[in-house]
């Protein structure tokens, strides 16, 4: 029914054209019945869905290949480190695939004559304080007899200690742990092997693999890759001389403490000090202490105990003294900065991070400090840290005088403000 007014039924308006316009939605807001959705809706709603999607697959990819990543990322390194001998081999006339071999062989030739020297070192050493064990318990109680005025005997020792709970649940759960070990231990020795075997390629096939980066790159990206790529093996070398001459400062300090004490193989351990603790971060300080304190507790249990306090001693003088110089000096950065660097490794990637974080943030700094407009500096003498005599104003005595000064005394009147002004 048509709508109406006082005079009758009115008529829709029409168009000056003569058409009806078409019909407005209603005051609700609500889309007409015939209403058609965006052609780009679908589209987007499809785009986002495969965004999220891809986002889910590639973080699941990147949590299942952390380990092989990290592996590759200390092949890397491990290349660059001996990117120098190589390649000095190699403008000798030698093929590099040779020269890459010839030095991983003589490094593992040292690791498994240091290695095996060391173990049979340490069965020895264990053997021997195996068979000095009753020698030493009996040395124990008479001192807790005479100290305490006790009345203990080894014999009694000996019967608690083999029926104690303490021993048989350590006893099961080392024979329940020995799959875990071993598993470890393969685990342990294939990613040693695929660190050897990436380290190999990036050495040998250094040129091609640059030549491969830079094909895909402008000239001018070219030259910036190549300098940081430079830059990467000369920093990687410095910290590993850094690392080699406190490694070198170590063995000396403790090869003279275990000369001392008289303990044996002083030789052997000062060098198992200084290698292990330089090169295997976060607990090489612990491995390479505990060795020559076992040693040295079969010569005197007193002698482990001196041990264990240098050990403590030096590694605080090392963190806070020796390794902020001697990286500052060879791989050119803050000792602040090497500090920080270390930590922050660590948070990420763990004992891995320790080792690489010097080289790479030395790395960083240098390929970014080429970037970095540098001005003359002022001559001003808060620059330089100090002001000299005469200059900067008064000082803090001079001033608390001067107000002093101007302060009115007892008997003086105060002016007034109205007589100020």
């Amino acid at each position: 029914m048509a709508p109406t007014d006082d005079h009758g039924p009115t008529a829709p308006h029409a168009s000056p054209s003569g058409t009806t316009p078409p019909a407005r939605p209603p005051a609700g807001g609500t889309a007409l019945p015939g209403a058609r959705m965006p052609r780009w809706l679908p589209r987007a709603m499809v785009l986002a869905l495969a965004l999220i999607a891809a986002f889910q697959l590639g973080s699941w990819a990147f949590h299942q290949l952390t380990g092989l990543l990290i592996n590759i990322l200390i092949a890397f390194f491990l290349a660059l480190a001996i990117e120098p001998a190589v390649s000095r081999m190699a403008t000798r006339g030698m093929r590099r695939g040779l020269a890459t071999f010839l030095v991983f062989l003589g490094l593992m030739i040292f690791s498994a004559g240091f290695v095996a020297l060391l173990g049979s070192m340490l069965a020895g050493q264990i053997i021997k304080m195996v068979e000095g064990f009753p020698a030493y318990l009996d040395s124990l109680i008479n001192w807790v007899n005479q100290t305490f005025h006790s009345d203990l005997k080894r014999v009694d020792v000996q019967e608690g200690l083999l029926h104690s709970d303490w021993l048989r649940k350590y006893a099961q759960n080392s024979a329940a742990g020995v799959l875990d070990v071993s598993a470890q231990v393969l685990g342990g020795l294939f990613q040693l092997l695929t660190v050897t075997l990436f380290s190999f390629y990036f050495a040998a096939d250094g040129p091609r693999l640059r030549r491969a980066l830079c094909s895909v790159l402008p000239p001018a990206r070219q030259a910036e890759v190549l300098r940081a790529w430079e830059i990467a093996v000369d920093k990687t070398g410095g910290y590993l001389y850094s690392r080699g001459l406190m490694a070198l400062v170590s063995g000396i300090a403790h090869y003279v403490l275990l000369q001392a004490l008289g303990v044996p193989y002083a030789p052997v351990l000062g060098v198992w000090v200084g290698l292990v603790s330089q090169f295997i971060p976060t607990i090489g300080t612990y491995l390479a202490g505990a060795l020559p304190m076992l040693i040295a507790f079969t010569v005197a249990p007193w002698y482990a105990v001196w041990v264990l306090v240098f050990v403590v001693l030096y590694q605080q003088f090392e963190n806070y003294v020796l390794q902020p110089k001697l990286t500052s000096k060879t791989v050119d950065i803050h000792p602040a900065v090497a500090f920080g660097s270390v930590i922050a490794g660590t948070a990420l990637l763990g004992a891995v991070g320790a080792l690489i974080a010097i080289p790479a943030v030395a790395t960083l700094q240098a390929f970014l400090g080429a970037y970095v407009r540098r001005y003359d500096v002022t001559d001003d003498p808060r620059v330089h840290g100090h002001r000299s005599r005469g200059q900067g104003g008064p000082g803090l005595f001079t001033r608390a005088r001067g107000l002093w000064s101007r302060q009115p005394g007892a008997g003086e009147p105060v002016a007034s403000q109205e007589g100020s002004s």
